[in-house]
């Protein structure tokens, strides 16, 4: 295939994506995450960022990832098993031990990484993948590259998980499945998940990217909500770039599990280290996340205040206790055209659209950050009661 022949098939590609209302756009934001941002030159009002508690500019986060810059440096130089491992990453790791209730945990580069890691070392051909069927793209991905038999089963349906166990004589079974779902902001019913893993003797695996930091005691996350132990959810998995505010992503778990993951996780042993002063401000956004109580009762407050709001106006929004609030529209062009006028009136919301959704369920992903105002959720519902009519909504 030539050159030109390559650009030709690639532009058909991208010129049908954009027809189907599919093609995505990057905006260029100059300064720090926070509810009023200036993207693409404009001031806007955001409500698309996962920086839930407000962290990703704090003072402290800042002060101590600068400490950690002029103590190691900017770059790790290395991965963790050659010389990549400083003490700052050590006690980051044993702060979310901590944190957590687990004996250990082990840092990722992202949560991409990390999911590609744990179950590319517990599972291979012969072994058996079980997955929620919206669960991230990144947990799909590593069931895929596993070569393991990836079986999906119904959205947050525990029955529907015992029904594929059950068919299943794999020798090893490994469940995965988010905490909080990205897209929809439903929390998994992990209790059911649980009992029906372990009386299928498997493993259960949660990604709680969107959870830690937002839901129980001390923002402990999905398992901490429910009151399970490390028995119930013996591999636990969370991101640091969301309500940490920080980057990176972690995995927490027995002795045995994250020394297996050191020994024989490929996206652990083969990438170079996170920096030590990203790990160094983590430290301080735990200490935050884990004191700061005011930020989770006003994230509640804030919730409540728009899912009452957009009851009143008629709004579909989906089923969700979190900061992740969809406004459920359905064709992807209304979306876009929603997310457009919204823009045009100094609001930023990001249209969602398949393959990140299914098919019919384009949506506003509208979330919210401690830092939002009372005022400001005002101002969002009565822009979104504007913009539903003008589009037809």
């Amino acid at each position: 295939m030539t050159l030109n022949s390559l650009e030709q098939v690639l532009a058909a590609d991208l010129a049908e994506r954009e027809a189907n209302h599919l093609y995505r756009r990057r905006r260029i934001s100059d300064g720090p995450q926070s509810p009023e941002m200036l993207v693409d030159g404009r001031p806007l009002l955001s409500f698309c960022s996962n920086d839930y508690l407000g962290l990703a500019n704090h003072p402290e986060v800042i002060a101590a990832f600068k400490r950690g810059a002029d103590r190691y440096g900017v770059g790790s130089g290395a991965a963790h098993l050659v010389n990549g491992h400083s003490s700052a990453h050590h006690a980051l790791e044993e702060a979310l031990a901590d944190f957590t209730g687990r004996p250990r945990a082990l840092l990722f580069s992202t949560g991409y990484m990390a999911n590609l890691g744990v179950v590319s070392a517990l599972a291979s051909s012969g072994d058996a993948v079980f997955e929620d069927r919206l669960n991230h793209a990144s947990l799909l991905d590593a069931a895929l590259l596993s070569r393991a038999r990836l079986a999906r089963f119904a959205h947050a349906d525990a029955s529907a998980l015992q029904a594929r166990m059950s068919e299943s004589s794999a020798r090893r079974k490994l469940v995965l499945t988010d905490g909080v779902f990205s897209m929809d902001g439903d929390v998994a019913p992990l209790t059911e998940l649980s009992i029906v893993t372990r009386n299928s003797n498997g493993w259960l695996m949660v990604d709680d990217a969107h959870g830690l930091g937002v839901l129980g005691r001390e923002g402990r996350g999905t398992v901490e909500h429910f009151h399970l132990s490390q028995n119930d959810v013996p591999i636990l998995m969370g991101t640091l770039g969301k309500a940490f505010g920080t980057f990176g992503a972690f995995v927490a778990g027995s002795e045995i599990l994250i020394e297996t993951l050191i020994q024989q996780a490929r996206s652990y042993i083969f990438t170079t280290a996170t920096p030590p002063a990203v790990a160094e401000a983590t430290l301080a956004s735990l200490k935050l996340v884990r004191s700061e109580e005011w930020r989770r009762d006003h994230l509640r407050v804030l919730i409540k205040r728009f899912r009452t709001g957009a009851e009143q106006l008629g709004l579909s929004l989906m089923e969700s206790p979190t900061p992740i609030q969809p406004l459920l529209v359905g064709e992807s062009s209304k979306a876009v055209a929603m997310s457009r006028a919204l823009e045009a009136r100094g609001i930023l919301i990001s249209a969602i659209r398949p393959p990140t959704v299914p098919e019919g369920s384009a949506r506003l992903r509208i979330t919210f950050s401690a830092l939002h105002t009372e005022q400001q959720i005002d101002r969002l519902l009565d822009t979104l009661d504007t913009v539903r009519n003008e589009v037809g909504v």
